[in-house]
């Protein structure tokens, strides 16, 4: 007999809560959950796909271990084993600081993928240390820490309230939202315009989101700062600056007005593409809006001026006052946030306290542009990377130059991947310890809830059995084991053990803790029995914004009330606590770090740059998440297709019909041509995440319809300075018919 289980969706940022048909052992329909306190029966064709992600028999079910150069299945005993040689002889030889680790973008939606990893490069003391942020969202978390003293005070659209919102660079009603974790975005912007409120977006090619607009601006790609300098600088020349109660926690107000003097509309807008009278109207009616807010994304963070634009952004909710305040761009509350302790200084943020061996980049967020990775592999000398440690990442193609990357990575010494499939980057590895599917792991967005935009909590526990298998905490703990020098066959509870004594320790003697001169034997006996990371969630939860302080304040969360509620429960809009989340040196918000007025210079003088010749730029799909979603039937029909967006004008001009020959600096690509106007001339569009021709992996159906990879044509020789960001939109690239 068929039964129901609930479940956070884990495919994208929107979280949506699904409700799981189980039959037989197996998910076999997922539909939105009517019930769940955030998404409301929302569901996507992403969340639709869970049974198939979570059954695609491409999954790997066992560990693989290379044996005399192949790749086979292996107990979990013998894998373990395996992992602990390999990763231990290169340890005794080299040193932790020999390993690279790589974090790809899964690891944001699963319970263990946030937990452990830090365990993992803490006890390697690495400095090799990559992710899919510098791919991504780095820029954001540079401005962030920068402006705020914390890279993680993330400032999202209070989208139920507003009356005027400004998109930059995103595609929320194809994306369903990022770095604004937002159910049913669709359903939120239509709202918004059925209340009165206006949405224009800003995005060289009209996409889903811009067609629902009232304006759409078309820049050329790249150029977001200069554009929103030019809003600030209309504020600032026709006297619309209204700081309102933010004045008396702002500080370089002045610095930023003699900045925006040289980004004049009638300056930027050739650059820009963008006529001077439509930069003054959106000033203008931001300024007016009784309410108003710019959300930024992949368009002005993975751009030259990434951290600029990231910046600027907030810069202009800042001027128009709506910064922290309903309606405008409001600091979420995750429930694992800590317990508010009153406003204080705090040590600000800065980059660069280390720098790649190689080419010298500089660390961000302490990690190294992943576009270096490749050079950290091949370059000899001290400090080489020797062994590489991946979790749920695909840089092969999700990096620039994938090709580089390939080669690189067959001569490292020894690889172990934490990936549920055989794919581009895996095929490398020597041993693959898979997690379980889904249905079979728990769920709590530690990343996601802190972008929500209405607070939140819920928590999934795992639906089906492990059916005697480990779980990803216990694969990644056993891993930590190795490296902190008790073995695999350690009791991996050790980890989660030590973390909750080392944390108690550290609250129970700070005195603007909740806990604050208690005993941690006492809070340590009221954690509840079961799994480690359960343990764990349940003392953040606790000594979070909303916990219970162990009992001192009765009806706060713990662990045991989310599973009392599991459809979530509900803990309001947003809320002004600007001061919560201020931890720079001065206690204020730092409108003008000198990292950020110095990088102006670099885009000032951008400005007299030729505008001519083509560009590239990446493109959402409904469909699609990555490089990890290509392998579902459900997902790969539709416009989910690898294919070349381009003007018809352009393709008139150049002779391009069906296909056409793409070259950058890192490469060249066949690629079948789309032809719309709903694209900027001059600029072209290629979904990321393809490129699934390669030998030796286990996809199937993403084989079958492999595309190419957009990130072959860089070479990733051009990154944002200020964030180790590569260029992935924006590229230059020819482009003519194939002969």
């Amino acid at each position: 007999m068929p039964e129901t289980a609930l479940r956070i969706c884990p495919l994208c940022e929107a979280t949506c809560g699904l409700t799981l048909t189980i039959d037989d052992g197996r998910v076999v329909g997922a539909r939105g959950d009517r019930d769940d306190v955030f998404s409301a029966g929302f569901i996507c064709p992403k969340g639709a796909s869970f049974p198939e992600l979570d059954n695609d028999p491409d999954r790997l079910r066992a560990p693989l271990v290379r044996r005399d150069g192949v790749l086979t299945e292996a107990t979990w005993e013998e894998a373990f084993a395996a992992m602990a040689d390999g990763l231990g002889a290169v340890l005794r030889e080299h040193g932790g600081a020999s390993v690279g680790a790589y974090l790809g973008n899964p690891n944001a939606h699963t319970v263990a993928g946030a937990l452990y990893p830090p365990l993992i490069i803490r006890g390697l003391g690495t400095r090799q240390v990559f992710s899919a942020s510098t791919l991504d969202q780095m820029p954001k978390h540079v401005s962030l820490g920068l402006m705020f003293g914390s890279p993680v005070a993330f400032t999202v659209p209070d989208l139920d309230r507003t009356d005027y919102l400004v998109i930059i660079g995103a595609n929320p009603l194809v994306s369903n939202g990022s770095l604004a974790t937002a159910a049913d975005f669709p359903g939120k912007l239509r709202a918004l315009r059925k209340r009165g409120g206006r949405l224009v977006v800003i995005d060289p090619a009209r996409t889903r989101t811009a067609e629902l607009a009232d304006r759409h601006l078309a820049p050329r790609p790249g150029t977001d700062a200069a554009l929103l300098f030019a809003v600030a600088h209309v504020l600032f020349d026709e006297d619309l600056v209204a700081l309102g109660a933010l004045a008396e926690h702002v500080t370089g107000l002045d610095e930023v007005q003699a900045l925006a003097r040289d980004f004049a509309p009638d300056t930027v807008a050739g650059y820009c593409g963008v006529d001077a009278e439509e930069i003054r109207t959106l000033a203008r009616e931001l300024a007016a809006a009784p309410t108003a807010a710019v959300y930024g994304r992949m368009g002005t963070s993975t751009v030259e001026f990434g951290t600029l634009g990231s910046w600027l952004v907030d810069v202009v909710n800042v001027l128009t006052g709506n910064l922290d305040r309903p309606g405008g761009a409001m600091f979420p509350c995750s429930p694992v946030a800590p317990a508010p302790r009153g406003h204080r200084p705090g040590r600000g943020f800065v980059t660069g306290r280390w720098h790649s061996r190689v080419s010298g980049r500089p660390e961000a967020l302490s990690e190294l542009p992943v576009a270096v990775l490749a050079e950290e592999i091949e370059t000899p000398g001290e400090g080489q990377i020797r062994a590489m440690i991946t979790v749920a990442g695909n840089p092969v193609l999700s990096a620039p130059d994938g090709e580089r990357l390939d080669r690189a990575l067959e001569s490292v010494g020894f690889m172990v991947s934490v990936d549920p499939y055989l794919n581009e980057t895996t095929r490398h590895a020597d041993v693959i310890l898979p997690p379980p599917p889904p249905s079979r792991a728990p769920h709590f967005d530690f990343a996601l809830n802190g972008l929500a935009v209405r607070n939140n909590a819920r928590y999934s526990p795992p639906v089906l059995p492990l059916q005697g298998r480990p779980d990803e905490a216990e694969i990644l703990s056993r891993i930590a084991l190795v490296i902190y020098g008790l073995g695999h066959d350690a009791d991996p509870a050790l980890v989660d053990e030590q973390v909750i004594a080392t944390t108690l320790a550290k609250e129970t003697a700070d005195a603007g803790s909740p806990v604050a001169g208690r005993s941690v034997d006492e809070l340590t006996a009221m954690l509840p029995d079961g799994p480690g990371y359960e343990r764990r969630l349940d003392m953040m939860l606790r000594l979070g914004a909303y916990g219970d302080a162990f009992g001192a304040r009765p009806d706060g969360l713990t662990l045991q009330r989310l599973k009392d509620a599991p459809h979530g429960i509900d803990l309001g809009p947003l809320q002004p606590r600007l001061l919560d989340v201020l931890r720079t040196p001065s206690g204020r918000v730092e409108l003008a770090p000198p990292a950020l007025v110095d990088d102006t210079a670099r885009l000032r003088d951008a400005l007299g740059s030729p505008t001519e010749g083509f560009v590239l730029i990446g493109r959402r799909h409904l469909r699609s998440n990555n490089s990890w979603m290509h392998n579902l039937p459900a997902l790969a029909g539709g416009t989910n297709r690898c294919t070349l967006r381009m003007h018809p004008d352009d393709a008139a001009d150049l002779g391009v019909a069906d296909t056409a020959v793409v070259k950058g600096a890192g490469g060249e690509l066949v690629v079948p041509v789309e032809i719309t106007e709903d694209i900027r001339r001059g600029v072209l569009s290629l979904p990321h995440g393809w490129g699934h021709d390669r030998a030796g992996t286990g996809q199937q159906l993403a084989a079958g319809a492999p595309g190419v990879n957009a990130n072959q044509l860089n070479d990733g020789s051009v990154l944002d300075p200020l964030s180790g960001t590569a260029v992935l939109n924006g590229v230059p690239v020819t482009v003519g018919p194939t002969r």
